[in-house]
């Protein structure tokens, strides 16, 4: 068999054998030498979860971040200034386990509960979701009124838009979750491993460079992982199923809630600008207009020099969202 391979294939071959042996010692090394900062907790449904602590005082902030679920672990340092502060990796991200249960909002919303009851991380909350966490900490909002004292919405999402989605962000949506289990199998072959080590996270995104190397090996540990990778595509996957739970989640009375709006949604990559971007914002700038009707008592924050990922490019719109509620709520 291998005597039939082309010079070409032949090193194209040993080029991946060597990348996946490479990440094989590599995900040992780490196992060995990058501890989880926080603690594993064994939920009530026997699955292992990581949920990290940091800082003191009430309320306590419990962040759920966007798909890939990482960011916290870039703005845990600084919200502990504020108040106690809770991150946790949901299932199949980080320390956490898989779960055979789908990736849905409702799902999610049990899980996080569950966990934090068995870790005794008492309420009251203030909520920060971020994306697609936007969606599981308003339906958890929604569904435990007397936890929660806050809810900051970090480029939300809202069903309404999300379930009528144009066909040119429909197609994007669609390319994103397919390419999610393509870059499993690269991330299999230990490619995006070689790509992160090379710096390439930071080629893409700069200011990331901002962050502590440590808290960026916490992120990129999780996105080394094909299982991270089949996660993501299994939110995506199941996103119209949980914009329909959010339905229920559309009345949260007088609930504070600060929602923190992007310039944009996608800067062109490397000059690279596609025809969806535009209609991306006009879809964005409807889901804002439905955010700021979930309560009474709404604000909103413009990051006017970021992108999506708002918690990268302008984290202090975050942290001042944060401090305003705390502010608010401990006068």
């Amino acid at each position: 068999m291998f005597n039939s391979l082309s010079p070409l294939q032949a090193i194209e071959l040993a080029i991946l054998t060597a990348t996946t042996i490479y990440h094989q010692l590599a995900s040992y090394r780490d196992r060995q030498n990058l501890a989880p900062p926080g603690k594993l907790v064994t939920a009530n449904d026997g699955k292992v979860r990581h949920l990290y602590l940091r800082g003191t005082g009430n309320p306590t902030i419990i962040i759920d971040a966007s798909l890939g679920g990482a960011e916290g672990y870039l703005l845990i340092e600084e919200l502990a200034k504020i108040t106690k502060v809770c991150i946790y990796d949901r299932s199949g991200y980080g320390w956490s386990e898989n779960s055979p249960a789908p990736r849905t909002s409702q799902q999610i919303v049990n899980e996080l509960h569950d966990l934090l009851v068995t870790a005794q991380i008492s309420p009251p909350y203030i909520l920060v979701g971020d994306s697609f966490g936007s969606y599981s900490l308003r339906l958890y909002a929604h569904q435990f009124p007397d936890e929660v004292q806050g809810l900051i919405l970090t480029d939300g999402l809202h069903e309404d838009s999300m379930l009528a989605l144009p066909l040119s962000v429909g197609v994007l949506k669609l390319f994103f979750t397919l390419s999610f289990g393509f870059v499993a199998i690269g991330a299999a072959l230990g490619i995006v491993r070689i790509l992160g080590e090379l710096g390439v996270f930071e080629l893409i995104k700069p200011e990331l460079k901002k962050f502590s190397k440590l808290d960026r090996q916490y992120v990129k540990r999780s996105f080394y992982s094909a299982r991270h990778w089949l996660t993501m595509g299994r939110e995506m996957w199941s996103l119209d199923t949980s914009g329909r739970q959010l339905r229920t989640a559309d009345n949260l009375g007088d609930l504070p809630i600060i929602s923190i709006k992007s310039q944009t949604f996608l800067r062109p990559l490397f000059g690279i600008k596609l025809l969806s971007l535009h209609t991306a914002d006009r879809v964005r700038d409807r889901i804002h207009l439905a955010l700021m009707k979930l309560s009474t008592d709404t604000q909103q924050i413009l990051a006017d020099r970021s992108s999506h990922f708002v918690w990268i490019d302008e984290p202090e719109r975050i942290i001042k969202a944060v401090a305003t509620l705390v502010d608010r709520l401990n006068p």
